[in-house]
């Protein structure tokens, strides 16, 4: 329900109508809630896989810290953010567009760092600035390109990302990839604090309204934090700890883990540029038509689509992931009403702001990996229904269903069993094991070159079948 008493109506569908500050302020910061889980997750999960950021004494071993990546994640997201929000030339789309860490790309970066600690990050950061560049480009011929992109297959990759990440949650529910061959691993207490997590958010999310219901998941694993420092799962001493050693104000470092270029981690990020370019696209007409009751203008896709690739190449100087707009936060302005860019740029300020304080990011390093389990099995779940969503809007006939078929059980299969590629060359096994690339490529392809009269005999043989073999009989081949 729209709360009037921030404006008219008229002035609800301006985005250049800044409410008053007692009103802008809450709703700014409240966006800042919705997507502030979501956009620190990445971080945690690379650092995790790449072998660093977990256990007190990484530092001490010279790894990168994982506070640093938290950091910049805040600190990018904001700057993203503003791109949109306030715009630089042609740059931005001037809408209240949330950007974040962009979960699309785990599945490309977990491969390029698994397990290599410090040594893969000059590649991976590598590869997000020249996939940023590629991303900003396709600003200039999206429109143009969006019909090798129907919801068959930008449907299949979202799904294909969810299921690339559930395992994910999983892991860290029961204790972390570090302790998989431990006894404490799966044990009932660490599940415990991630189940915490999960009741809350789901207890919050369809039983309050408001900002509440809106910041389910991160007030959800505040929650999983208390009853982990209840249980001796965190230590008030080791939350000292983490504070006293981050500085109270850092500025980004510029390639501060070196940078070199990389063919597959560029390759990659490229082509998940693709989908993360439709992804803006489909956001940017959700807030126009939720907030304005209006078509996105051409201006606004291409400016969104740019603000995306520059965000993006920035960050990885600097070392940030890629960003892209957040959807949680186009339901946010559809549920409140209130169109205004302004709001939004006051929740990118607090967002830059907490990426300036490397305390905040030392605090958020103290949650226990299991507690983060909790909100990540919510999240990456959420991903696999968006996707099933997105599919609903297909037409399941048979050529449809060849291409969705062949398509999931490669990518899929290559990420149960990447072995099964392992005699490629290093750049090719490690985009197909992602599994989403082979995924992705294989649908566009079939759905560009498979005649669209193969739906029709299709449908007619259905018709057909299922007239002669009675109810709940399977369509003759």
């Amino acid at each position: 329900m729209v709360d009037v008493s921030i404006g008219t109506p008229e002035q609800l569908r301006d985005p250049n109508y800044t409410p008053a500050l007692s009103r802008a302020v809450p709703l700014g910061i409240q966006h800042v809630l919705a997507m502030f889980v979501s956009n620190v997750t990445p971080a945690i999960i690379i650092s995790g896989a790449a072998g660093f950021g977990f256990g007190s004494d990484a530092g001490a071993q010279g790894f990168p810290d994982m506070t640093y990546l938290i950091q910049m994640s805040m600190l990018f997201a904001g700057i993203a953010t503003l791109f949109q929000t306030i715009g630089m030339g042609p740059v931005g789309a001037r809408l209240p567009i949330v950007q974040g860490t962009s979960f699309a790309f785990i599945p490309i970066m977990i491969p390029l760092v698994a397990g290599k600690g410090v040594e893969a990050l000059p590649a991976l950061f590598g590869g997000v600035l020249i996939g940023g560049l590629f991303h900003a480009l396709l600003g200039t011929v999206i429109g143009k390109i969006r019909f090798a992109l129907p919801p068959l297959v930008t449907g299949l990759v979202v799904t294909m990302i969810g299921l690339a990440l559930v395992k994910v949650g999983i892991q860290y529910a029961a204790g972390g990839v570090p302790a998989i061959d431990k006894p404490e691993y799966g044990s009932l207490l660490n599940w415990s604090a991630a189940l915490v997590v999960v009741f809350v958010t789901l207890g919050l999310k369809f039983f309050t309204r408001g900002m509440l219901s809106v910041s389910a998941v991160f007030v959800g694993i505040i929650a999983g934090y208390l009853y982990a420092l209840m249980v001796g799962m965190v230590t008030v001493e080791g939350i000292g700890t983490s504070w006293s050693r981050a500085a109270p104000f850092a500025l980004p470092v510029p390639f501060k883990y070196g940078f070199e270029f990389g063919f597959a981690a560029i390759i990659g990020f490229c082509l998940m540029a693709f989908v993360s370019a439709v992804e803006t696209v489909g956001d940017v007409s959700g807030i126009t038509k939720g907030g304005a009751g209006r078509e996105a203008t051409e201006e606004e896709i291409q400016g969104a689509t740019y603000a995306d690739g520059v965000g993006t190449a920035i960050a990885g100087i600097f070392g940030g992931f890629p960003n892209t707009s957040f959807s949680q936060n186009v339901g946010l302005i559809a549920m409140t009403g209130v169109m205004s860019r302004h709001v939004v740029t006051i929740g990118a300020l607090f967002l830059i702001l907490c990426g300036l304080v490397p305390k905040v990011g030392a605090l958020i390093r103290t949650i226990p990996i299991e507690v983060l389990g909790g909100g990540v099995i919510v999240m990456f779940g959420m991903v696999v229904a968006a996707g099933i969503s997105m599919l609903s809007d297909v037409n399941w006939n048979r050529r449809n269903m060849v291409i969705f078929a062949i398509s999931l059980s490669v990518g899929l299969g290559l990420q149960l069993d990447p072995k099964a590629v392992q005699y490629l060359p290093d750049t090719a096994r490690i985009l197909m094991t992602s599994g989403l690339l082979p995924a992705a490529l294989i649908a566009i392809v079939l759905n560009l070159v498979l005649p669209d009269e193969l739906s029709n005999e299709a449908t007619e043989e259905v018709s057909g079948g299922m007239a002669g073999s009675g109810e709940g009989s399977l369509p003759k081949s």
